[in-house]
């Protein structure tokens, strides 16, 4: 019996009639003989009117009430819904996302998930009932206490409630017939995508399309969760979120002598705004201090601009963009910090937009060594862990040769994600691209594909290991990426 998760959202619930249909798809998929479990969000505009009704009666409303507030939408949703599949003689039960098991951090209002401990999930399944489980919401870890994950996160609920359940795939269902190459409200022209591998659908998530939340293609990435993206008002195939790098390995050997710029999209965000700290004393550390701030009041900083350092007085200014409801809590922990940092001014914009170019092709040609530890901060690591990455590290350097320009970049888990992110290491070949060229610019180039950049190191890396020039290490198809491990394109 196949396990799917289904997932909808509030323009497919707006009323009592979606409500019936979503039911009548879902029994159709149990008949089928599929073992369903669903994902749900409040009925259309619920939340947002929750909220202003909130703002009526408070200016600014307690963080924990407002989640006790706003997870009542997604617990009447779920209750109508299986009201209706008991109406089709589809046995139901609904629970709350803390009834389910979903444990979160403390953070009311952009809680992480910790944990899911889905024991009334299974035993429900096991008395032959579709189970509905409230998106949106947990209970903490620590108080008990209802939380909320942020606008959007039912996305995210259901690709956990996949993992934690071992199901063969998730359905996300929505009022778009998948994930087009731009949004189709505004390009007639856009084309559907049948299939996106995790790297294009983050960075895509992340650079303003609204289809999938970006942690939801976070948690997708990291436990190997398959994502379907489909419309709840056509039966059209939509949009697999998927590792691709098989499809993506045939498409390059069908065409060896190809080094094509590949891009899956474009989109736009105007969901943004613009903070400039203006005459800020050019010093080492400073910056390092504002991001700090800016961090320890939980804000998620997207793209950053620092100017070159003015001569006659030793200062810069330093721009960065972040979600325009953050702007506020920023605004307050800068200025509140205006002595310490010593800047002249500081500037708030929230009339712009960005357009982003997501795919391969408008990247540098780099390869990603990262760790498979179970820990994602290096600091915690053991000496042998940190030594396997060392060792990757050298022999990729080792493969590039000493001809090739390249820099490297660290990372580990980001600022504000809740999942663990493998700690990684990103080595960028300048081939096409020189180092700082596109911070003036905005032009990145990428004249070779990643089966291209395989085929020229591989080799280079057998060589280096008959010569005993690395440490010893599987090459190629000697490697197997497990489940459960962020997966790429393999080098063969």
């Amino acid at each position: 019996m196949t396990r799917i998760i289904q997932k909808f959202g509030g323009s497919s619930v707006a009323d009592a009639a979606s409500i019936k249909r979503v039911a009548r798809r879902i029994a159709a998929s149990r008949q089928a003989g599929n073992e369903i479990v669903v994902v749900i969000s409040a009925m259309g505009d619920t939340t947002d009117d929750l909220m202003d009704l909130a703002l009526e009666v408070s200016p600014q409303p307690a963080p924990r009430e407002l989640d006790m507030l706003l997870t009542t939408g997604e617990r009447q949703s779920a209750a109508l819904l299986a009201m209706a599949l008991s109406d089709l003689g589809v046995p139901a039960r609904s629970y709350t996302g803390s009834q389910a098991g979903v444990i979160t951090t403390a953070a009311h209002g952009n809680a992480h998930i910790i944990d899911i401990t889905p024991g009334r999930i299974v035993s429900s399944l096991a008395g032959g009932n579709v189970v509905i489980v409230a998106g949106f919401q947990g209970v903490s870890q620590t108080t008990k206490d209802v939380t909320t994950l942020g606008r959007g996160a039912s996305d995210t609920t259901a690709v956990a409630l996949a993992s934690a359940l071992g199901a063969d795939f998730c359905e996300i269902y929505t009022d778009v017939d998948g994930i087009f190459t731009a949004d189709p409200r505004i390009v007639p022209g856009a084309r559907g995508i049948p299939s996106i591998s995790y790297e294009e659908m983050l960075e895509t998530a992340a650079s303003g399309a609204k289809v999938l939340h970006l942690r939801c293609v976070e948690y997708a990435r990291r436990e190997d969760v398959r994502v379907h993206v489909r419309s709840s008002f056509s039966d059209k195939p939509g949009t697999w979120v998927m590792d691709v790098s098989d499809s993506e390995e045939e498409r390059e050997a069908s065409m060896p002598d190809m080094e094509e710029a590949i891009i899956s999209g474009v989109c736009h965000d105007r969901s943004e705004a613009k903070i400039t700290i203006a005459g800020i004393p050019d010093s080492i550390g400073r910056a390092a201090r504002i991001f700090e701030i800016v961090a320890r009041a939980d804000i998620n900083i997207d793209m950053i601009v620092q100017n070159a350092s003015r001569v006659m007085n030793g200062r810069t200014d330093l721009s960065f963009t972040l979600p325009m409801t953050d702007g506020r809590r920023a605004i307050e922990a800068i200025r509140a910090a205006q002595a310490e940092i010593g800047f002249e001014q500081l500037l708030y914009d929230d009339q712009i937009g960005k357009v982003s170019v997501v795919g391969f092709g408008h990247r540098y040609p780099s390869v990603e060594i990262w760790s498979t530890s179970a820990l994602d901060q290096p600091w915690r690591m053991i000496h042998e862990e940190i030594g396997a990455v060392a060792d990757l590290l050298h022999a990729m350097h080792v493969a590039v040769g000493p001809h090739v320009p390249c820099n490297e970049e660290w990372h580990h888990r980001p600022v504000g994600v809740g999942v663990p992110v493998p700690w990684r290491v990103n080595l960028k070949l300048r081939v096409s691209t020189l180092a700082g060229f596109e911070g003036g610019t905005k032009i990145y180039v990428n004249t070779i594909s990643p089966a291209a950049l395989a085929a020229r190191l591989l080799p280079e890396l057998f060589n280096a290991r008959s010569a005993g020039r690395i440490a010893p290490m599987d090459l190629g198809d000697e490697c197997e990426v497990p489940r459960g491990v962020l997966a790429c394109t393999r080098m063969r």
